[in-house]
Order: C-alpha cells, then structure tokens, then sequence
C-alpha cells in the first residue's frame, strides 16, 4: 500500500519517533531502520520520517542522542569483554606473575569481573535513564509550550479574521452610499441644465418680442407689437 499521510506531526508522534530512533542507537541499529519501523507505524515514508527527526526532533533530544551512543559503546565494550574472558584458558590465571589489574583485585576479594561490570554499567544506566527522562520533560514542555502559542495564533487570526468581515461590510455600504450621491448629483445637473435652457429661451422670447422703428429724425422709438 502506498503511504501517502499528509497530516501535521502530533507530539506523541514524535515521541514515537524520538523512542524509535534511541532504541536503535542503543541497540547498535541504524537510523535508518528507526525511521521505516516508525513509518509502518504511522503510515508514513522513511522518508518523511528522517525528516522530520533531522529537522525539528533531533534538537529537542541531543542530550539523549549522546547517552544513547554512550550505552551502545558500553554494551559492546562489556560483551566484547565478555567474549573474551569466555575464550581465555583457565590455565592463564595460574602461570606466571599476576598483573594487578581492576579484574584481579575483583577477583582478590572474590568479586566476579563480569558482576562488577554489571554493577558499573547499571550505575551508568541510572544515570543515562535520568538524563534521558529529563531530556523528555524538557521536550514536552516545549511541545506544550508551542501547542500554546499555536492556539493564541489562532485565536488572533480568527479575530482578525472577524474584524475583517467588518471592515468589508462598512466598504460595502460605503460603495452604496457613494452610488446613491453619484445618482443624485447626477439627476442635479440634469434638473440645472434643463433650467439654464429654460432661462437662455425666456430671454430670446423677451428680445423677440420687442420691435423698433426709425422717426423722420432718425432716432429709433419702440413699437408694441
């Protein structure tokens, strides 16, 4: 089936990824490995899955990447010990002058070098595992943090959103009233135009009725017609 999820990353998603992703480490796998497991999970490519870690995840987790890469070189620095004490003859330990080492003052007080390997690595371990839940806190706190500022992100452009549909409705009865005033001026002009032809006719009709005539002493005197 091909994987084609486009929604946003939720925090728990990426907690899953963050989880996968320092298991692999610390079981010596690969990234890569981490970021199909999560992709079968999530309905997701690897792709999108490597990321997503190398671009907003990681950062939140660096501390535990490191604590990750430190149990991984512990766990095979304490099993290539192992294998090598299995391989050794018995016979070693009684030829020859002894070395005094860590492992033989173990052995002088009759401690097992691999329970006091166990002991080191569980004391390491408690540690790790502390750092590693503070590193976790300290990611969702972040991830709280954003969900918050996403939400008041939200809230602002919803109202801004509102205040907008107000100002176009005030443009809108604007865009009328303007109509409105650009008709009444116009039905002015027409009602002026018609009065000034009024007038400019009444005064031809004044001129016209009016008529002179010429005496014997050649000055002009009205005439009624």
């Amino acid at each position: 089936m091909v994987k084609v999820r486009q929604d946003a990353w939720s925090h728990e998603d990426d907690l899953l990824l963050a989880e996968t992703v320092l298991r692999h480490i610390r079981e010596g796998s690969t990234q890569l490995n981490a970021f199909e497991e999560v992709g079968d999970k999530l309905n997701r490519t690897s792709a999108a899955c490597g990321f997503r870690w190398n671009a907003e995840v990681r950062k939140k987790y660096e501390q535990a990447v490191d604590i990750a890469k430190r149990q991984r070189k512990e766990k095979k620095r304490a099993l290539a010990k192992q294998q090598k004490n299995a391989q050794r003859p018995a016979t070693a330990f009684l030829s020859g002058p002894v070395e005094e080492t860590e492992e033989t003052v173990n052995e002088s007080f009759h401690l097992p070098v691999h329970l006091a390997e166990e002991e080191k690595e569980a004391s390491i371990n408690l540690d790790m595992v502390i750092d590693y839940l503070t590193s976790l806190k300290q990611g969702y706190h972040d991830s709280r943090q954003s969900q918050l500022d996403a939400q008041t992100l939200t809230e602002e452009n919803e109202s801004l959103k509102e205040k907008n549909h107000q100002l176009e409705k005030q443009l809108g009865a604007t865009k009328e009233q303007l109509q409105a005033i650009q008709e009444d001026y116009q039905v002015l002009i027409q009602i002026m135009d018609r009065a000034r032809k009024m007038v400019v006719f009444d005064d031809q009709d004044s001129l016209s009725a009016s008529a002179f005539k010429m005496d014997k002493n050649g000055n002009l005197e009205h005439m009624a017609r």
